[in-house]
């Protein structure tokens, strides 16, 4: 695990220190070892984190003649088997790593050969015969990939702030920023700036000094079924969840440094635990951070599963600096990025990294099984299908006719609008049109119908004629989870220099889930039905029972505490309010009813915190024009 960093230039060799720059600003991805290398037209760089062949797994890495170079970030978790298929054809290895397997699959497959590869990964392989740089990313984006081309050259990294080190300053992308205002972050591809990019989720690009970029998609996130195939029942699926999922938790235990689990209390993680306690000949490190306030506290249900599978288990009560993490926060996501979840995620990877320097972790169960309670919302409006549009559009009439705060009127909105996709952004985890215009100005409130979703979430929006919790679940399985849950896991795992390995997002055990139908996953209410009844009776019963608790923080409280004056100190900041983004008297409003305790309001004065401040902390000018 590290980060990787490099450019192409327009004209003359690559400069060494401009590569070092790059990768002294993402210290904290790899702090084990640093290697550059450098030749006419390409200089690429590492900083590693060293988790497998401690002693020669050096990179940046090379072939035998040393013509095809590469520097990666991840773990590839079937690379002994792929090493061996190599070896049969003629390839000879000089490391134990599972690096060097990059270089000699694409000298014998080219970019054809990446859908071979299980596991986490972000790399880049400059082969100096055919002048051609390839970068691809894993399946589901765990790992990060940046890049971006200017006057000087073509740059790529791990972080956006390797390449804002050596650049001139970028431009912002104010489109990028209004999907982060609906969403709470910015998919993929897109960035905070016109002229940086991301490599998508199962996508590689390829490009050479001074030419044009190409890129292509090798993997994508399977739909979700209705009916099962022929001859695959419920029974047969049973089996293989226990078999593939086993199989996964096992791949990603290969380490050769310590290693343990997030136990959060939570069904995934305690299902991850107890895979790993079932294969491991001696007690598993599980960690586990709590709340002072109850209703934030998952410590008793976590020390349940620890004492049922006899881990090693380290627990504590957080009582975090609120005001020294929100700036540190900021600066390791680069990005705008609302998910307040970021906060707890930082403070298990910062204690767990004490410990060890791997961690698994449950992420993506509620995506692939159904796990979310805003997926059983889309069942009980999909009556709304059957209402004429006319009579849609004339409820979205009257629900915005309808004062703030009038009973009904968020209800009647979402039951107007015209996709099932669209109803779901206003009752899912996302700042909904009505939510929107309460607080932005007309320009920065903009509407995304179905197909603009379409074209900015790609692949992750399905045919309107698909049912509304296929279409929910594959939006959360394809967009959020790359740009939001898989960002966060990633950033502030990182940024305390921990690895952090998900065994559900195993593309092999979610090709199995998609070969699930809905009704096995999902029924009156209740989801991941499947996926219990092949593991279940692997956890303490009383776990089954429990309500489900997100990965929250007490941010309600915090707004009307410590972080108060920040908050009000960056929200009503003439560099903020001058940019034309939000409506004053919106922000008061919002701000007032926090405070009264009239509604809980944190998430969107989260979101709109995290904006103000990473406009500051990345000196973003503020434009001459000001909008209506």
């Amino acid at each position: 695990m590290c980060g990787i960093a490099g450019y192409l230039p327009k004209s003359g060799a690559p400069d060494p220190s401009v590569v070092r720059a790059m990768c002294a600003a993402m210290r904290h991805r790899g702090p084990d070892d640093e290697g550059i290398h450098t030749e006419q037209n390409c200089g690429i760089g590492m900083r590693r984190l060293s988790i497998i062949d401690l002693s020669t797994g050096h990179q940046p890495i090379s072939n035998e003649d040393q013509t095809v170079w590469v520097v990666f970030n991840g773990e590839i978790y079937n690379y002994h088997g792929l090493r061996d298929l190599l070896r049969a054809r003629g390839h000879r290895f000089a490391t134990n790593s599972d690096t060097e397997t990059l270089v000699h699959l694409h000298e014998e497959e080219g970019i054809g050969g990446i859908p071979r590869l299980r596991g986490m990964f972000a790399y880049a392989i400059w082969d100096r015969k055919t002048q051609t740089l390839t970068l691809a990313r894993d399946c589901f984006g765990k790992k990060p990939l940046y890049y971006a081309q200017t006057g000087e050259g073509f740059f790529f990294a791990s972080e956006l702030k390797c390449l804002t080190a050596v650049t001139g300053p970028f431009d912002v992308d104010e489109d990028a920023l209004r999907l982060y205002l609906q969403f709470g972050y910015i998919p993929d591809p897109w960035t905070p700036f016109r002229q940086v990019r991301k490599v998508p989720a199962g996508s590689w690009l390829q490009t050479s000094p001074g030419g044009a970029v190409r890129e292509g998609r090798y993997w994508r996130v399977p739909e979700p079924v209705e009916q099962a195939e022929p001859g695959f029942t419920r029974q047969d699926a049973i089996e293989e969840i226990r078999r593939v999922f086993d199989e996964s938790v096992k791949l990603r235990m290969i380490a050769d440094v310590p290693l343990g689990a997030f136990l959060s209390g939570g069904i995934d993680s305690s299902l991850v635990v107890a895979s790993m306690a079932r294969q491991s000949a001696s007690p598993i490190r599980t960690f586990s951070i709590g709340w002072r306030e109850q209703e934030f506290n998952e410590l008793p249900a976590a020390s349940l599963v620890a004492r049922r599978f006899g881990t090693e288990h380290h627990e504590i009560i957080v009582q975090p600096d609120a005001l020294a993490l929100v700036p540190k926060l900021v600066d390791h996501l680069d990005e705008p990025f609302a998910d307040s979840s970021a906060i707890p995620t930082y403070l298990v990877s910062q204690f767990a990294a004490q410990h060890v320097k791997v961690a698994l972790s449950g992420d993506g169960g509620d995506e692939l099984f159904g796990g979310y309670l805003s997926f059983f919302m889309t069942e009980q409006y999909r009556y709304a299908d059957r209402l004429p549009r006319f009579c849609r559009a004339a409820l979205g009439t009257v629900a915005q006719a309808l004062p703030e705060g009038a009973y009904g009127k968020n209800y009647l909105f979402a039951v107007s609008r015209p996709t099932s996709i669209e109803r779901y952004m206003e009752f899912g985890c996302y700042s909904g049109l009505l939510a929107r215009q309460k607080v932005l100005s007309r320009e920065w409130a903009a509407e995304s119908g179905a197909g603009r979703l379409g074209e900015i979430f790609d692949g992750a929006v399905l045919p309107e004629g698909r049912d509304p919790l296929s279409q929910a679940m594959h939006f959360e399985a394809t967009a959020k989870l790359t740009g939001d849950i898989l960002t966060k896991v990633d950033r502030m795992s990182m940024a305390n220099s921990l690895e952090v390995r998900c065994p559900l997002l195993d593309s092999e055990f979610a090709a199995l889930a998609g070969r699930i139908p809905n009704a096995w996953k999902t029924r009156e209410g209740k989801g991941k039905l499947i996926l219990l009844e092949a593991l279940g009776d692997r956890l303490p019963p009383e776990l089954l029972s429990r309500r489900k608790m997100g990965f929250g923080v007490p941010l309600a409280d915090w707004f009307r505490g410590p972080l108060r004056e920040m908050l009000r100190d960056h929200l009503f900041s003439n560099a903020f309010l001058s940019r034309g983004i939000v409506s004053r008297p919106g922000v008061e409003t919002l701000v007032a009813q926090h405070e009264r305790r009239r509604y809980d309001n944190s998430p969107y004065l989260w979101l709109l915190l995290m904006l103000a401040m990473w406009f500051e902390r990345q000196a973003v000018a503020v434009p001459e024009r000001v909008h209506a």
